[in-house]
């Protein structure tokens, strides 16, 4: 499973923390870097078959499918693509017009990402985006005549420019216009961030998690409804269109992250990342090094991470798997810690796996993170 994180985007979104830049002086520098770490790190991938490829940002869609393109085939000089492989990009609506759709249509890529996030401008317009209601809705359609049908869109609810009325018509327009998959997020208020600021100065209201909790309940049984397994608490796909590529994520498979900021995991033991800098991060691999950092997790933060991320998902924790994996002290915690809520109902055994109740995953990180080993 590969993953390339493009670090560049038009503009800021104002609650966004991820790293960036808006500006596109070091383009060229930058994918002639990755391609050079892509060298670089051929080995650390045990499994040389890819059956994930995934753009990331940053706005992947910013770059030209040319550039793509030469990306791939940097890949495919180490690693053979599976002949089911699924690649994903990321896009922002206003990149998706008809001659880069007609283009990247005759490439490799197969999967869109769609940074929907609202099909309303008041939303649209608080966050920053720099698409309208009217592109959110005509990109997917224009996908969609290209010929592509796997198509995932995000959205965001809990927006203090929203309400339940305008949270109700977005899960219309989703089933209106036929996406299989949607990954759906509360709004969040991270420090550092345009909506923070706006909040502190009493600009914008908080967000209200009781009403992101009503939004998310009712989402939940709206899309199920209507044929969508929810798979993960962020995530809903018909049969068929599961992200492949985040589903390895949550089942702790190995993978490599490639770009600054990237991050990548062994699936046992070690986990590394890249510098968020993308002048040092040219700089590294201009002199053949890596800018990155690298930790071995211990059993304990083995267990914890293993708690947090299955939590998260339908399949819950495989009980087989981590009584062969931790020692009899954390089986010993573990035992304790999740018999008072296996009694009160908040956690559930089935066919060998822990899991959540659906009903109780708004809360589940909390779950999780009271079942750790400190």
């Amino acid at each position: 499973m590969l993953y390339l994180h493009i670090p560049f985007c038009k503009q800021k979104c104002s609650y966004c923390n991820f790293h960036f830049s808006t500006s596109l002086t070091f383009k060229d520098e930058m994918l002639s870097a990755m391609k050079k770490e892509i060298f670089l790190r051929k080995d650390e991938l045990q499994n040389k078959t890819i059956k994930s490829l995934y753009f990331g940002g940053g706005t992947p869609s910013l770059l030209k499918v040319d550039e793509l393109n030469s990306l791939m085939d940097e890949v495919l000089k180490y690693f053979v693509f599976d002949p089911d492989i699924e690649i994903t990009l990321e896009a922002n609506p206003d990149d998706l017009d008809a001659q880069f759709l007609k283009v990247l249509a005759n490439s490799p890529v197969n999967r869109l990402s769609i940074g929907t996030q609202s099909f309303f401008d008041e939303d649209l317009k608080l966050m920053n985006r720099a698409h309208n209601a009217g592109e959110a809705e005509d990109s997917i359609k224009r996908a969609q005549d290209f010929g592509f049908e796997n198509i995932s869109i995000d959205l965001i609810y809990g927006s203090p420019s929203s309400n339940f009325d305008i949270w109700k018509e977005n899960l219309r327009k989703v089933i209106a216009l036929s996406v299989p998959h949607i990954s759906s997020y509360a709004l969040t208020v991270e420090p550092k961030t345009a909506l923070n600021q706006w909040i502190q100065q009493r600009k914008v209201a908080a967000p209200k998690e009781s009403e992101q909790h009503e939004e998310f309940s009712y989402m939940v049984d709206f899309l199920k409804d209507h044929g969508f397994d929810h798979y993960e608490i962020s995530n809903f796909g018909k049969p068929g269109f599961h992200s492949r590529h985040n589903s390895a994520y949550w089942k702790s498979h190995e993978y490599l992250g490639i770009g600054p900021s990237a991050h990548s995991y062994n699936g046992s033991n070690e986990r590394s990342w890249n510098i968020a800098n993308n002048r040092r991060y040219i700089d590294a691999l201009n002199q053949n090094t890596l800018a990155k950092e690298s930790e071995i997790l211990t059993e304990k933060e083995q267990f914890n991470e293993m708690m947090m991320i299955g939590l998260r998902t339908m399949w819950g924790v495989d009980l087989q798997q981590m009584e062969g994996k931790f020692n009899d002290y954390i089986q010993e915690e573990f035992q304790k810690n999740t018999a008072p809520k296996l009694d009160s109902g908040i956690l559930i055994i089935e066919n060998g796996h822990l899991r959540i109740p659906e009903k109780h995953w708004f809360l589940a990180d909390g779950i999780a993170s009271d079942l750790f080993i400190l």
